[in-house]
């Protein structure tokens, strides 16, 4: 059986398609939240009993026995976007044992999958601006299930199928704002157009676990296709708004800014969704510290204000707006704008979203099971292109400090059209091997760090290159016999990305006339 998991920072999804070919979310015992209104979403919560063991609480579990409302470094929240993130920061020791958010997240989503009956293969979906170590942890539990197939696939790719509107040809913007990530993408849906057979029409996401490739090949058959137009990612969600509130009751209140007084803020956001006031009340019988919590909408959408937040909202939108007019597209010709994920319901992003696109364009009827339902859509073919860039390390002299040489610009279709040659030489007398790194690179201007124990974002005011290493140490790309000497070219390699989106090259020695490698794979590129 096939499911799909939509792993958020705030909730998680599960979707599979039933006896009846439906899709259906389904709700697990004691792990799924049952709120009037919602599916059954699964609060990304872990406490953790036993580190050593490991013996952990997750989901409903946590609210139900009080351990979210505990300060207890036990209990963890948002630690889906300190995934991959390289940024140094608070890494508890309990048991002995230093637990990292990559162990949280593992914990949590093997506690999860091993309630699942039936697993035969498995989709999860990852944010656009997820950076590759985010998809290689994904992969790492992965080796440790006894399921056939993972792929992946971009959440708001998945919620344009989810809200099932395509009837023809439609162009569809999707904003999904999670708890964590703010990701916009212009998807082209195109149901009438026959696919032919060919290297270009890639299966709905990308295999990470390995199973029969058979299985995904390109079905000349299919007749849909989902080709993303545009796409835009960046760290802003529900957190950072939870953060704000914590800040605003700290200073205009004097609360402490705790995991207690954090959970308190967000159920105000919360309810501020539906009321115009909204408060909170907590006596904490052990140490008879009691918090109240007031606010109303007029002093939340300042504090939105105060943050830039509309501004930050401006800025994605524009940018998808620029990628969609150099492909020919105008957002004035969109047919539907859907709206996903908790944040997307806060009444003054609703009314930015009015005042930027037609009423009748916006669907809001799926906020929280689209992207898990589209994961699960059949007989669609995806077109879509790279969103990072990736680059060489090398030394700048000049500077005396490392810099990246692009190789694969972001934006770039696969399998790539045409490949990409560069001639490299020795750096030292009697050189024995020519090495590389290679990086994923991001312009980005939004600084993501560590305050105390979390995870916390802020804007600068330019532009700035983020990158991370995708190999810890140089690859070797060939060995050089004879030895190298500096000032001479010595190899030529070639680089092309293929239709699963792995970088290859061919390193040809030019001093010897002779081919090193063919075609080698060397990282997958997400």
């Amino acid at each position: 059986m096939e499911y799909a998991i939509d792993f958020g920072t705030s909730n998680t999804v599960v979707a599979r398609v039933n006896a009846d070919g439906l899709v259906e979310t389904i709700k697990l015992p004691s792990l799924s939240a049952l709120i009037a209104d919602n599916p059954p979403l699964i609060p990304s919560l872990v406490y953790v009993q036993n580190a050593n063991v490991p013996e952990v609480l997750i989901g409903q579990e946590v609210i139900d026995r009080g351990f979210d409302l505990a300060n207890d470094q036990r209990f963890f929240r948002g630690f889906k976007r300190a995934i991959g993130n390289p940024a140094p920061g608070f890494v508890p020791e309990l048991d002995q044992i230093a637990v990292k958010f990559e162990l949280v997240g593992s914990w949590f989503l093997q506690r999860l999958i091993s309630q699942l009956p039936e697993v035969d293969s498995l989709i999860f979906t990852v944010p656009v601006d997820s950076f590759e170590p985010y998809r290689q942890w994904l992969g790492s539990i992965c080796e440790k299930l006894d399921v056939r197939q993972v792929r992946l696939l971009d959440e708001p790719t998945a919620a344009a199928l989810g809200y099932g509107i395509s009837a023809g040809n439609e162009t569809i913007l999707v904003i999904d704002f999670g708890g964590g990530t703010l990701d916009l993408a212009l998807v082209q849906l195109n149901s009438t157009q026959a696919a032919q057979a060919s290297p270009s029409n890639n299966p709905l996401g990308f295999l990470l676990k390995w199973g029969d490739r058979t299985l995904n090949q390109p079905n000349p058959q299919k007749t849909q296709i989902a080709k993303v137009i545009a796409k835009v990612g960046q760290n802003l969600g529900g957190i950072d708004i939870d953060y704000w509130l914590l800040d605003y009751f700290h200073t205009e209140q004097g609360l402490p800014k705790n995991s207690l007084v954090t959970r308190l803020a967000e159920r105000v956001k919360i309810a501020l969704s539906t009321s115009e006031t909204a408060s909170e009340v907590f006596f904490d019988d052990r140490t008879f510290e009691s918090y109240e919590l007031d606010l109303d909408r007029v002093t939340f959408n300042y504090i939105l204000r105060q943050k830039d937040f509309f501004t930050r909202l401006d800025r994605v939108l524009d940018q998808i707006r620029q990628q969609a007019t150099r492909q020919g597209v105008e957002l004035s010709d969109l047919d539907a704008v859907v709206l996903v994920g908790g944040t997307a319901q806060i009444p003054a992003v609703r009314d930015w979203v009015g005042q930027n696109f037609p009423a009748e364009k916006i669907k809001a009827s799926k906020p929280f099971e689209s992207i898990a339902h589209g994961a699960l859509s059949q007989g669609w073919q995806l077109k879509d292109f790279l969103y990072h860039s990736y680059g060489l390390r090398y030394w700048d002299k000049k500077y005396q400090r490392h810099g990246w040489h692009p190789i694969i610009k972001s934006g770039q279709p696969y399998p790539s059209a045409e490949p990409v040659e560069l001639v490299l030489g020795a750096s030292a007398p009697n050189q024995p091997s020519i090495e590389l790194t290679i990086g994923e690179l991001s312009e980005t201007n939004v600084e993501v760090y560590f305050e105390d124990d979390r995870l916390v974002t802020r804007r600068i005011d330019k532009q700035q290159v983020a990158v991370q290493a995708l190999n810890e140490k140089a690859t070797t790309l060939a060995q050089l016999n004879p030895l190298g000497s500096p000032g001479i070219d010595r190899i030529k390699v070639i680089f092309r990305v293929d239709e699963q989106r792995t970088l290859r090259i061919t390193v040809e020695d030019l001093l010897i006339d002779r081919t090193l490698l063919e075609n080698q794979a060397v990282v997958q590129l997400i």
